[in-house]
Parts: structure tokens; sequence; C-alpha cells
């Protein structure tokens, strides 16, 4: 008995490798910072880096094993999770370029990379929770290393953006705990194939009060409305790197859990929950648009195009259950939206000195290739082929139209024309003649260099892609 347990454990442990690889990197790096001087913490760097690469390989190797749950059901090991652990550790080895320069070789070097890990770790575990109590354990870890990300830089944007970030994620995590509380009691268990069975046979309204409190924590994370309004301050007021952070990661952790907790629990369920998740789709990709319309940060614009984005990928959310390109829409466009968002942000940290649109004016003169990558970036989020993104979007489109959400294409539509006016209106003094607009992050200038084309070739590969995660069944 205990020989078979031990090898149901190593068994378990072994489809585990990407996130024990981050924990292990995470807790090694923060021992070796604590003994290397000032001058060699870049070594905990390049644990990061390997750490992340192996769980990259290990996630490429189990990726055609059959899809199962671990732990008691607990947590999912299938299509969704290694799409989520590959879009998180490619999103941490650009995050580790970009960042160079503004962390090599200060005190608190070894922070940033350990901070960064615990986050990233947080986002796959909120991608493959399958258990609501695992899911809150995961949104503390997802929030928590952010808190003092943002703060980093111990200057007053930095210190209010955390504290901005840090009540509202405290206020949307308690009542995400609430829901918890509250669909356990109803439902009689905690893990998704319970609920799943119970919760069509429980007290409508405690359902419906449990379900939308937790929403509510899931929606922070993604940056989504009503819970929207930390992301311009933060990504304002953080440094680039960390705006990239937080603008990418968690967002990516959030989206496919809130696809799995429709999908799963909420599934049989009598209240039309893919109806509630469309408006807020609606509503979050026109307000991202009309904000974005007004601003002259760049990483404030960036900010809004963020909101924007999660918008579309709610879409996918909403046709959870009734289109089966549903899923691999979603993993789709979220790899094509990690990859062009986080290009463009290597392009703000690549500037230090560029903060507003006009900042721009001469860097097709002076830079040509980070002008060209800048364009792509901007272009790539719109929507335009050949890019990810717009294969991403047209994927999700499909997705909606299938699942008889007509009008909420035709509104994501508009909204995707509408974009094109403030993408443009970055772009617009980045092409036109001047002065040099300053030194350059050369690390920064090489993650923008890689990002770029990395946003087409995702859009060229379009097929190969999808075919990847063509897998519309989950495990549990």
């Amino acid at each position: 008995m205990n020989t078979d347990m031990n090898a149901m454990m190593a068994q378990e442990l072994g489809r585990l490798l990407p996130e024990l690889f981050l924990a292990g990197a995470a807790v090694l790096g923060l021992l070796l910072g604590s003994f290397l001087p000032r001058g060699r913490q870049w070594l905990v760097r390049v644990l990061a880096l390997a750490a992340s690469v192996a769980g990259l390989v290990s996630t490429v190797v189990g990726w055609s094993r059959e899809n199962m749950t671990v732990f008691e059901d607990s947590y999912a090991v299938d299509t969704a999770t290694n799409a989520t652990r590959a879009v998180v550790l490619v999103s941490v080895l650009l995050v580790l370029g970009m960042a160079t320069t503004q962390i090599h070789g200060q005190a608190r070097e070894t922070e940033f990379v350990v901070l960064l890990l615990l986050g990233a770790l947080g986002a796959v575990l909120l991608a493959g929770a399958n258990d609501i109590l695992l899911l809150a354990a995961a949104y503390l870890l997802a929030s928590v290393p952010l808190y003092a990300l943002i703060g980093f830089a111990k200057d007053a944007p930095g210190t209010e953006a955390s504290l901005k970030f840090y009540l509202l994620g405290a206020l949307l995590g308690t009542t995400m705990l609430f829901g918890v509380m509250l669909l356990s009691g109803v439902g009689g268990g905690t893990d998704y194939p319970m609920l799943r069975d119970a919760l069509p046979d429980a007290p409508v309204a405690a359902v419906a009060v449990g379900v939308i409190a937790l929403l509510g924590g899931l929606l922070f994370k993604a940056g989504a409305v009503p819970a929207q309004f930390w992301v311009p301050d933060v990504t304002e007021g953080a440094r680039p790197a960390v705006g990239a952070i937080v603008t990418t990661i968690p967002k990516i952790g959030a989206a496919v859990a809130l696809y799995r907790f429709v999908a799963v629990p909420l599934g049989a369920t009598d209240l039309d929950w893919p109806l509630l998740i469309a408006v807020i789709a609606a509503a979050t990709m026109t307000l991202g648009n009309l904000a974005a319309f007004f601003q002259t940060n760049v990483r404030r614009l960036l900010a809004y195009s963020t909101i924007s984005q999660i918008g579309y990928l709610l879409m996918a959310v909403a046709a959870a259950g009734r289109a089966t390109l549903a899923l691999p829409s979603l993993l789709y466009y979220l790899a094509a939206y990690a990859v062009t968002n986080l290009g463009a942000f290597a392009v703000v940290s690549a500037l230090p000195r560029a903060t507003t649109l006009d900042d721009y004016v001469g860097l097709r003169r002076h830079r040509p290739w980070l002008a060209l990558s800048l364009v792509v970036c901007l272009l790539g989020l719109v929507g335009t082929p050949p890019t990810g993104v717009f294969a991403g979007k047209l994927t999700v489109f499909t997705a909606a139209l299938d699942a008889g959400l007509g009008w909420l294409v035709v509104v994501a539509a508009v909204n995707t024309v509408a974009s094109v006016f403030y993408y443009l209106r970055w772009i617009a003094p980045a092409m036109r003649t001047g002065s040099d607009i300053g030194t350059m992050d050369r690390p920064a200038v090489l993650t923008a260099y890689v990002a770029a084309p990395a946003s087409v070739a995702i859009g060229l590969l379009a097929g190969p892609a999808l075919a990847l995660v063509d897998n519309g069944l989950m495990a549990g």
C-alpha cells in the first residue's frame, strides 16, 4: 500500500515539474542572494533563466500526456495548464531581459527576481486550480509578490501605486474568500467536479452571491470591469518592467482560471453566467478603448490597452461550453497578447526618458529598428494581419459567434476599429523627424527585437499553434 502511494505521489509530482522549477528557483535564489555580494547578484537571474528554460522543456515533453488531475482532483494538468505554463515562462524570460539594466547591481536585485518567480508561479496555479480553496491560495500567491514589486523603487509614484493595488486587492481578495466559503457550504465541497454536481440543486440566491463574490477576485487579477481601476495607476507608477509584469503575467492565469470556473462548476447551473461574462467583456473593452483615446503618457495608454485586450479575451470565456473553439482561441490569444504586449513594454523600457507620446518624435530617424519593433507591436495589439493578435481575435470572434453571441462580436469589431486611433497617436510621432531621444537600454532593446518578430511568427504559425491547443476537454 505504501509503495503504491509513494509511486502515485512520485507520478503526480512528476507532472508538476514546471511549478517545482519555479518554486525551487525562488527558494534557492532567496538563499543564494543572502550570501552573494552585490556584484554577483546576477547569478540569481541566471538561476531564474535556467529554471524557466527547464520548465519550458518539461512542459513541451509532457504536452502530449493524457489530461489528469492530481492531489485529489485539486489541480488539473491538461492543455490549458500546459499552455499557461509555456506562456508564463516565456513571459518571465522576456521580463528578465527588459529588466536587466533596471535591477543590475542593486542591493535588492535578488528580491526582484524571487518576487517575479513567485508571482509567475501564482499565475500558473491560478490556471490549473481545480478546487476553490486552491484557487484562493493561488490568488494570494499571484498578488502578494506584486504588492512588493510595484513599490520596488521606493519612490512616491511606486509607493502610491502599491498602496492602491494592495487596498483593492485586499478588498476583492476578502470578497473572494467569502464566495469560497458560501460556495463550499452550499456545494458540500470545494473541488470543481463536486461543485458541478451540487450547485444545480443548491439555493439559487446563495449560488449567485457566492459566484459573483468569487468572480470579483478573478476579475481583479484580470484587470476587467468593475475591478480595473488599479491598472493605469499601477502601470504608470511602477517601473516599466514591473508594469509589463502586472499587465501580462497575472492576467494569463486569471483568464484561464475564469474559463475553467465558468466551464466546469457553473456549466450545469440554471443561471446564465456566460451572458454575465459577455456583458463584462463588452464593458471592459469599451471602457479600455474610450479611456485610451485621451492618454498622452505611454504607460497609461498601454494600461488602458491592456484593459481592452482583457475584454476581447473574456469573449472566449463567455463562449465556454458553447463553442469547441472557445478554449483553443483563448489559449492562442493569450500567447499572442503576452508576447506583443511585452514587446511594447520593452520599447518603453528601452527609452527611459521617453514618457509621453511627443517624446517619441525622431525615433524612426535615430533608432529605425526600434521604431519598427514599436510599430509591429502596436499594430499587433490592434489586430493587424499577419500578427498573432489578429489570428487570436479572429478565432475568439468565431468562438463567440458559434456560441450565439453575435451582438458581442459586433461590439468587439467596433472597438477594434476604434482602437486604431490611439495606437496611431503613438506611431505618428515616432515616424516624424526630430532630435535624438536619448540613450537606450540595450538589454530592453534586444528584448524588443525578439518580441516583435515573435509576435508576427505566432500569427504566421496560427494553424500549427491552434492545433497544438485544440483540445477542448479539460481535466476534471
